[in-house]
């Protein structure tokens, strides 16, 4: 079973929900979740919670509580808010460098499956007609306690973007064809280091080249402990073949353990 979880109090998600059901024939069933309908399609369920999702750790959990199946996977419908307003589409793993500030746990991270980021990153920017920007984010915000790989996949940045029919129409796609292709999708998987927030330079190598990202630590996460980069390649699935470094977007000691730590695990280290 395979979950997109959407909320009621995100107009975003509920575009992203509503082209889901318009374009790709998702059904609503006898089922609740959380007191909304859920609705189906082959493996795939779309549940819908009342609250802010960043906050629901232990979902997988609850979903099994609930339907009686633990999901295999879990993409969050989402909005995406910055201060800035830049209509984007992003794609990006959950979890905390540091303190919790927006749910989950404080130095906690969530499964990663960078195939599925990468095949929502690509598709994404695919279909990109409206000419905004198409980017990983870096890791952020809660959940962090799940124990099943899940990605955020979001229509940014303000209201005016949230509720436009294409933006909608372009996730709902996206999360369609990670869903249908990300298990068989086979990419060299990097963990992310160093940049900004919206990760430019992971952003363009995982477009131009076959390299997937898993979790994303932007330089204002350091100095990063070698316990949580640990826990970074640890949670992802599949394993990690690399450490990639956007090496001027990087504090020294971050950029010097991430090579050490690289050389220890035997993982290839890309200098960007």
């Amino acid at each position: 079973m395979k979950v997109v979880m959407t909320t009621k109090v995100d107009l975003a998600s509920m575009n992203i929900m509503g082209k889901l059901i318009e374009n790709f024939g998702f059904k609503e069933t006898e089922k609740t979740f959380d007191g909304n309908p859920v609705y189906s399609k082959d493996e795939t369920l779309i549940l819908t919670t009342n609250d802010e999702m960043i906050y629901y750790d232990h979902l997988d959990r609850e979903i099994e509580n609930q339907l009686g199946e633990r999901p295999e996977i879990i993409v969050f419908a989402s909005r995406h808010s910055s201060k800035q307003k830049l209509p984007a589409l992003t794609t990006h793993v959950t979890g905390n460098w540091g303190k919790a500030m927006y749910g989950g746990k404080d130095e906690s991270l969530a499964v990663a499956q960078p195939a599925a980021m990468k095949l929502a990153l690509m598709k994404m920017n695919e279909l990109n007609d409206l000419g905004w920007t198409v980017c990983y984010e870096a890791t952020h915000h809660g959940p962090s306690e799940l124990d099943v790989p899940s990605l955020f996949i979001e229509i940014g940045s303000s209201e005016e973007e949230w509720v436009i029919d294409r933006a909608g129409e372009i996730i709902a796609e996206s999360i369609v064809h990670v869903l249908e292709n990300y298990e068989k999708a086979k990419f060299p998987v990097a963990i992310g280091i160093g940049g900004g927030h919206y990760a430019p330079k992971q952003t363009k190598r995982a477009l131009e080249t076959d390299l997937a990202f898993s979790h994303i630590a932007p330089k204002y996460a350091h100095p990063l402990k070698k316990e949580l980069l640990l826990k970074a390649i640890e949670r992802t699935q599949g394993g990690v073949d690399a450490i990639y470094v956007d090496w001027k977007g990087s504090r020294g000691e971050t950029r010097q353990m991430a090579r050490t730590l690289a050389e220890e695990l035997n993982l290839e280290f890309i200098r960007d």
